[in-house]
């Protein structure tokens, strides 16, 4: 017997957090987390599983039900062709504040690094 590839949908999942590499996060019904290609932190989308691992999903954003009001037009006419900016659709002060986050995170939770009180953008 083969495995079931099938891939899930998920609908109208709110995109809670952003994570590393231009990916944001949502849940799933059944708990996992969900990391998503081309959502904004705020949006609700319907999302399309590309890969299915123990403890999470790998998914693209396949229709959007409300959009983010972190959510901006690109600049770039050639933003999700060419793959070099992965957050451009997002204010700048927001991938900011998303960037910082992350790189706190690391220290502390992998670098095991008590922080001082850091300013936040």
């Amino acid at each position: 017997m083969g495995k079931n590839r099938r891939k899930k949908i998920f609908e109208d999942l709110e995109i809670v957090d952003a994570g590393a590499k231009g990916k944001s996060i949502a849940f799933a019904p059944d708990g996992k987390v969900v990391f998503i290609n081309n959502a904004v932190p705020g949006d609700v989308c319907t999302i399309q599983t590309t890969k299915k691992r123990k403890s999470y999903y790998e998914g693209s954003a396949i229709s959007f039900s409300k959009y983010s009001e972190k959510r901006v037009d690109p600049k770039c006419e050639y933003f999700g062709t060419c793959g070099g900016c992965k957050w451009q659709f997002m204010d700048y002060s927001h991938q900011l504040y998303y960037k910082q986050k992350e790189v706190e995170n690391n220290l502390i939770r992998i670098g095991k690094i008590e922080l001082p009180e850091i300013a936040q953008f």
